[in-house]
């Protein structure tokens, strides 16, 4: 790189991170929540990229992005396909346009583009500009113009979401052995997720403390921060020997406080400071394929969450209580998670009688 390119990059890096700041300052709320603050930080970071400021919203630009070309960089600098849902699009895209409604309520923000106007032109007309943007604004937000189409199913084939069975689970979580400090980390990490149904970020978030709380005298798991901010306890029940394997990784990394699940230095010897992200878990996951019915598969984060959800209904367990343990809102959605049940729980109760007896039909049938 020649000393002129070296100036034109720095330049560029300048503009773009003074871009990012402008945009941050703007979009992002003081006190955002969870959901918020990602939803709102991915879309900042793509605008930045876009080379676009605040004021340029191309949510149908944005649309296409979620669904069809975001991508990541793994621990190992790969890059992955991440794409989103149409479900999570809408979500993201729902949690942008509410943003720029406030922002549109905002004196602040007139203020703002009336510094953007041209300073020669006169107060009406940079009014006129001020209020052109705001009618182009309504239109770039507006759902027509950026539409996404979910279709809704009643039923979802099992290859498309994954419920382990008993047997499977017993053959996920032994898979990385216990004979290394990545493979204990790795089975107690699983272990844990699968008897309780947590998300791999409330696994990823977890503290020592968290383990072992109280609920009612029962030894309970504690999710400081579930999705939608809420906290929550989850009883271990008989399932609290899933706390062996994750005593085990604890004496075995030397942890005694702060982060449970941690990443692992090179050479597999040592752990660092830091706890693994929610990403990570799916890596760590995806090292892992187990049999199903004759084909390898990648089990999800996720799917664990459906595993826990499916055999705890299956097993007895009602759905207020499942709905509790996993921490969602309606009842529907935790039906969704135990997903379709199968051909004899589907069955109706023997409600009607037939008017004629069985052997008459078969003498009519000739049989």
């Amino acid at each position: 790189m020649t000393p002129a390119d070296a100036s034109q990059h720095a330049d560029l890096s300048q503009r773009q991170a003074q871009l990012h700041r402008e945009n941050m300052a703007v979009l992002m709320p003081s006190a955002p929540g969870k959901d918020q603050k990602s939803r709102l930080g991915f879309f900042i970071d793509w605008l930045t990229r876009a080379g676009l400021h605040w004021y340029q919203p191309d949510l149908r630009a944005y649309r296409d992005y979620l669904l069809h070309e975001r991508t990541r960089v793994n621990k190992r600098n790969q890059i992955k396909a991440a794409t989103l849902s149409p479900q999570t699009a809408l979500a993201h895209l729902a949690t942008i346009r509410g943003r720029y409604n406030e922002l549109t309520r905002s004196n602040e923000i007139r203020d703002r583009l009336y510094e953007l106007a041209n300073p020669d032109a006169s107060e009406a007309e940079q009014r006129a500009l001020v209020d052109e943007f705001f009618v182009r604004l309504a239109n770039d937000l507006h759902p027509a113009t950026a539409p996404i189409k979910v279709l809704e199913l009643q039923d979802r084939a099992d290859s498309e979401h994954l419920r382990l069975k008993p047997y499977q689970v017993s053959a996920l979580l032994g898979a990385p052995g216990i004979g290394s400090l990545r493979g204990l980390r790795d089975t107690a990490l699983m272990t844990l997720m699968v008897c309780t149904g947590i998300r791999a970020a409330e696994a990823a978030a977890l503290v020592v403390d968290d383990l072992r709380q109280q609920l009612g005298g029962e030894l309970s798991l504690r999710v400081r921060e579930g999705k939608g901010g809420k906290q929550r306890l989850i009883p271990y029940g008989p399932l609290n020997w899933c706390l062996m394997y994750v005593d085990a990784w604890q004496v075995a990394a030397q942890i005694k406080a702060g982060a449970v699940f941690r990443r692992i230095l090179k050479g597999n010897r040592a752990i660092g400071a830091k706890p693994i992200g929610a990403w990570t878990v799916n890596d760590i996951m995806n090292n892992y394929p187990i049999s199903i019915d004759g084909t390898l598969r990648l089990v999800k984060p996720h799917d664990l969450r459906r595993t826990y959800a499916r055999n705890a209904y299956d097993f007895g367990m009602d759905l207020e209580r499942i709905r509790q343990n996993l921490g969602h809102a309606s009842l529907q959605t935790t039906q969704t998670y135990i997903g379709a049940l199968d051909g004899r729980d589907r069955h109706p109760p023997n409600m009607f009688r037939p008017p004629h007896e069985m052997a008459q039909l078969h003498s009519l049938l000739g049989r």
